[in-house]
């Protein structure tokens, strides 16, 4: 098998972020609490768009944030997730492949009727960010929108588990899956959020035994995914089944579990400003390290570090360059 193309591929809802600035009467007016993530359906979007004036349009999703971060912090990164061809979808097009992603994706006709994705960030005067989010075309991922030959020229496959929801986008996961598999190649997976693991646990357990060489997942996911309360008796349980895992714990920092050695790593402490892409940072960092050779801990610690970076500003991603030393 040739050397991969790619250090790193990830596969996810591929989604872009609009903010507006409101007052937090629209907010009360809306019914949402603030701080909240409501899903919504198009005519809802269109509705709450229409109310306000929009600051500024950006790409997002989880793994697409992973991508950029990871693409910043020097690693080969490829990018599939489903857009269609309309303002929102070449937005998203064009920004990531602006970062030096490969994004082959191809996207659905306009006429279709499905909108591009879209998370309406509403931001009150005091920086509270009320988002309310709109999946349109990213539940039409399917297992033909996994390149084979992606795959293949990919060294790790990243699977967001925050596209799962669907049979389909399922059937996507364990498909490139098997690819990478046929490839040699590796397969991770982000659990991405509790209740994506409370509505799909035996699905997820399946594909974390079977499939899955490197697990990220926070605290309580890990919780949720063995139904325990104990984070020990999580940590046991998972080291049996994958061979790497990587938990975030917040301030307390990561915890890492490979080559049959268990790491705590430690973070340092920062002021918090928005939390919001913390976890995609994260992963960035750690698999861009995997990409540079670099050992667990040392992997650990640049997640640690891209993840501090990132809640130190608003927003998912880096405005400028991002340099970390390991």
């Amino acid at each position: 098998m040739s050397a991969p193309q790619h250090d790193l591929l990830c596969i996810g809802n591929a989604i872009v972020d609009v903010l507006a600035p409101v007052g937090q009467d629209l907010i009360d007016g809306l019914g949402a609490a603030a701080g909240s993530m409501t899903l919504i359906d198009a005519p809802t979007a269109h509705a709450i768009e229409s109310r306000v004036d929009i600051e500024n349009v950006t790409g997002g999703g989880s793994g697409a944030n992973t991508a950029v971060v990871a693409a910043r912090m020097g690693a080969k990164v490829a990018y599939l997730g489903k857009v269609t061809a309309d303002e929102a979808g070449d937005h998203f097009t064009r920004d990531i492949r602006e970062q030096g992603i490969t994004f082959p994706s191809e996207p659905l006709p306009a006429a279709d009727g499905t909108p591009t994705a879209r998370c309406i960030v509403l931001v009150t005067p005091e920086g509270q960010r009320t988002m309310f989010t709109y999946l349109g075309a990213c539940t039409e991922f399917t297992p033909q929108d996994v390149h084979e030959s992606v795959v293949a020229d990919a060294a790790i496959t990243y699977l967001e588990g925050y596209l799962y929801d669907k049979p389909q986008a399922q059937e996507a996961f364990e498909h490139a899956a098997r690819l990478a598999r046929k490839a040699n190649r590796q397969v991770a997976l982000t659990l991405s959020d509790t209740f994506c693991v409370e509505r799909h646990r035996a699905a997820f357990h399946e594909l974390v035994a079977g499939h899955v060489d490197i697990l990220f997942a926070n605290e309580a996911e890990l919780l949720a995914l063995y139904e325990v309360t104990d984070f020990e008796e999580a940590v046991t349980q998972v080291s049996a089944e994958t061979k790497l895992a990587v938990i975030t714990r917040g301030e307390k920092g990561a915890v890492v579990i490979g080559d049959g050695e268990r790491h705590d790593v430690p973070t340092t402490e920062v002021k918090v400003v928005d939390t919001t892409g913390a976890g995609d940072a994260f992963a960035a960092g750690f698999l861009a390290g995997l990409s540079k050779k670099h050992d667990l801990v040392t992997c650990a610690k640049l997640g640690n570090q891209a993840a501090g970076e990132i809640i130190t500003r608003y927003g998912a991603r880096p405005t400028e360059a991002f340099t970390l030393t390991a």
